[in-house]
């Protein structure tokens, strides 16, 4: 019962933050420069640096999930993991500068959408330490 107790509160809750607030700041910035705000290349070099640490936090925490025997947790995230790694294969997974004007709202939504998925998981990081594990 320990280890279920540090698993979720010392690696999926921070885990969980950090996916979080790097998924609400690409809102942010794309909100930025759909209002002008912003110019595009500051923008897009913005979103870029946390594109890979997103990916690589959101495949550790799935496979964090899956070693550890979490299958709902597991059976979550999963398909943003999914999602992330056919964009990278496909090399989709930065916003071009060139065309961010024409894919701002398909990105916005896209990231709304994982902000709300995170925001489900971490509600249920939530819930998992703090009702009692048996």
């Amino acid at each position: 019962m320990g280890w279920n107790l540090l698993f979720w509160l010392l690696i999926c809750f921070p885990a969980n933050i950090a996916l979080l607030a790097s998924t609400f700041y690409q809102v942010l910035i794309l909100s930025d420069l759909e209002s002008d705000y912003i110019n595009p290349f500051d923008a897009a070099s913005r979103i870029n640096y946390f594109v890979l640490p997103e990916f690589v936090g959101q495949g550790a925490l799935c496979a964090l999930c899956l070693f550890t025997g979490h299958w709902f947790m597991f059976l979550l995230t999963v398909p943003v993991t999914c999602y992330h790694v056919m964009l990278y294969v496909k090399r989709e997974h930065l916003i071009d500068v060139t065309e961010v004007f024409r894919v701002i709202n398909a990105e916005k939504k896209l990231r709304i959408a994982k902000l709300a998925l995170y925001l489900i998981v971490l509600i249920v990081t939530i819930f998992r330490f703090v009702t009692p594990l048996q």
